[in-house]
């Protein structure tokens, strides 16, 4: 997979905790930024998205707001 993916995240939301463990379990490298503590990632997710539900997921440069799996295997070829 040579897509990039990142998660913008906080460290109470379920559907966040849900995609990072789908992730995990289909050993997707991914990088998490909890913009509940970051400052400059959370306006980089508002800039992208419009708006601050998270989660937030990128993969290359698509862009999908909320744990969609079905979305997500799709832009990733699984």
């Amino acid at each position: 997979m040579d897509k990039t993916v990142t998660i913008y995240s906080t460290p109470t939301c379920h559907f966040c905790h849900a995609a990072k463990d789908f992730f995990s379990a289909n050993n997707v490298a991914f990088t998490d930024n909890d913009v509940s503590a970051d400052l400059e990632k959370r306006q980089e997710m508002i800039d992208m998205t419009g708006q601050m539900g998270v989660p937030v997921i990128r993969i290359g440069d698509d862009v999908v707001v909320g744990f969609d799996e079905g979305k997500v295997k799709e832009l990733l070829g699984m």
